[in-house]
């Protein structure tokens, strides 16, 4: 009877599942300023972005895409190119997440962080350190990994350059292959946060926006 239930229960998921997941029917796309748009109203290059979003590791179109679809040609190479920022980066998955956090508190992106702390959380990054990102702080007790990481990207947000002693630590503990990607994730992100803040992009379920305006986002 108990793995009667069980399967059920597996089944009930694998089913919620699978009516989430978008389909060209059903592509769940979201937006405020940016109309949401249907499969059918779309350009033959629009569609080839979406097909291109559902058949690839993402397996989605949340967040940007809507947006990015009205210049599909870039939006397409856009999406390759977070694919490859979050599925294959070469950085270990907790400094990915906390570079991606960083970028979303610079542009007080309120959708991506929202996302993209639950996976910081999820991948190890200690609540105290996203709390003091999301309030313009430095975090305290930081490793050194996670140090070079956090001044790399804060100095070059700050100062629009990097000092070769913050360089250097970087290089120490990511090579320059992880300093390239830190450039290449932060720079994705970027593109992210500046289309969901020109859409005006909704909070999903409801939630409310975590980030306060700040006048410093770094100290």
């Amino acid at each position: 009877m108990r793995l009667r239930i069980c399967c059920v229960c597996a089944l009930a998921v694998a089913s919620a599942a699978a009516q989430t997941k978008p389909t060209t029917q059903n592509l769940g796309l979201t937006g405020d300023r940016f109309k949401p748009l249907t499969y059918d109203e779309m350009t033959p290059e629009q569609k080839t972005m979406i097909d291109h979003l559902l058949a690839g590791e993402r397996a989605g179109t949340g967040g940007p895409f809507n947006v990015l679809l009205r210049s599909p040609e870039m939006g397409d190479l856009g999406q390759q190119l977070g694919a490859r920022m979050r599925f294959h980066n070469s950085l270990p998955a907790n400094i990915r997440e906390t570079v991606i956090i960083l970028t979303a508190r610079w542009w007080m992106a309120q959708y991506e962080w929202n996302a993209h702390k639950r996976l910081a959380l999820q991948v190890g990054v200690s609540p105290a350190l996203v709390d003091a990102i999301a309030a313009g702080k430095r975090p305290a007790g930081m490793d050194p990994q996670m140090e070079a990481a956090y001044n790399f990207i804060t100095e070059l947000y700050k100062t629009r350059q990097v000092s070769d002693a913050t360089y250097q630590a970087a290089k120490e503990k990511f090579g320059e292959r992880g300093i390239v990607d830190m450039i290449g994730t932060s720079g994705w992100y970027d593109i992210v946060s500046k289309a969901l803040d020109v859409d005006r992009h909704p909070l999903p379920n409801g939630d409310k926006p975590e980030l306060k305006p700040l006048a410093n986002p770094f100290p």
